[in-house]
């Protein structure tokens, strides 16, 4: 996802581990100035974050800001909830998904597009213990054929 005006500062690559993706969302978030700067030196933290669709609203929640250094009094709590910003809509549909099929909304990675931070959120179902050794397996086996080929390349 790296193309003109986009910014990458975070990802989340435990969520791909954790839950099958079904679905990506963009949604923007209401931050304070000195969130904005701590997020622009990267110090942001998705790894135990979730979001919630509650009231025609969005808000995720567990996301760890550090708090800037230069930010002193107007420094916010690092884990406070943040709204996210998407249309009314998309909040509904989502809320009905998350409420009926078993679904989750994780944040999937953050970052700037055209000066304004995103939220990419994906639409989740959990993965059992079997799924996750599956996932591994498949991933070691592509591995190992990747290596083959490159190792027939020499000769």
């Amino acid at each position: 996802m790296q193309t003109k005006g986009i910014k990458m500062v975070s990802k989340n690559p435990k969520a791909y581990h954790d839950y099958f993706i079904e679905e990506k969302y963009e949604a923007g978030i209401a931050l304070a100035g000195t969130e904005v700067k701590s997020i622009r030196l990267g110090n942001v933290n998705l790894k135990d974050s979730y979001c919630i669709a509650k009231d025609g609203q969005m808000t995720v929640h567990g996301m760890h800001i550090s708090p800037y250094e230069q930010g002193n009094i107007f420094n916010k709590d690092p884990r406070r909830p943040r709204k996210l910003l998407m249309h009314k809509r998309e909040i509904l549909r989502l809320y009905q998904k998350v409420k009926q099929d078993g679904y989750a909304l994780v944040p999937l990675s953050l970052y700037f597009k055209n000066s304004r931070a995103k939220l990419e959120i994906g639409l989740a179902k959990g993965k059992k213990l079997y799924d996750k050794r599956e996932s591994a397996a498949i991933r070691d086996a592509k591995r190992e054929m990747d290596r083959t080929m490159k190792d027939r390349g020499r000769y």
